[in-house]
C-alpha cells in the first residue's frame, strides 16, 4: 500500500504523488512516514524531507519548517517554504547566513519578538547549509 505525500508551501504544492516512504525533520528528530502507521501531527524544523521507492531515496526537498500530518495512508506537510534540494546554493545560503548574523548583532537585548524571529531564521538557514554541503544540490 503506497503513501500518498504532499508538500505544500504558502507558494505552491510542491509535490503530491505515492511513495513508500518519507522521513521528515521533527523538532525532536527526524521521523519517517508509512504506510499503516498511527495518526500523528508533528512541528517541523529546518531540514530535509526524503522520498523514498523502495530503499531509494528518489527525491529531496528542503524545509523551513511548518507542520507534517501524517495518518495510515497519507503525508500533508504544510512547510513555512520548501524546495527541491537541487535548487539551493551554498553560496545563497552563505550569503544570507552572514546578513542575518549581522542583524542579530544589531538586535537590542530588550526586543524579544526580534531575538526569537532571527533565531528561527538563523536555525533554518544554518540547517540548509548542512543539508546542501552534506547531500549537494539534488
Amino acid at each position: 500500500m503506497p503513501l500518498r505525500i504532499e508538500i505544500v508551501s504558502p507558494e505552491k504544492r510542491l509535490v503530491e504523488r505515492d511513495v513508500d516512504m518519507a522521513v521528515v525533520p521533527g523538532m525532536e528528530g527526524d521521523i519517517a512516514a508509512m504506510p499503516d502507521r498511527a495518526p500523528l501531527m508533528l512541528q517541523l524544523r529546518g531540514g530535509v524531507v526524503a522520498l523514498y521507492q523502495g530503499d531509494k531515496i528518489v527525491d529531496r526537498y528542503f524545509v523551513t519548517g511548518g507542520f507534517a500530518d501524517m495518518g495510515a495512508d497519507h503525508c500533508t506537510i504544510l512547510a513555512d517554504s520548501a524546495q527541491l534540494m537541487s535548487e539551493l546554493s551554498v553560496d545563497e545560503a552563505k550569503s544570507r547566513l552572514r546578513d542575518l548574523e549581522s542583524r542579530w548583532a544589531e538586535i537590542g537585548p530588550n526586543d524579544v519578538d526580534m531575538h526569537d524571529q532571527i533565531s528561527r531564521e538563523l536555525q533554518s538557514v544554518r540547517a540548509e547549509l548542512e543539508a546542501v554541503q552534506e547531500h549537494g544540490p539534488s
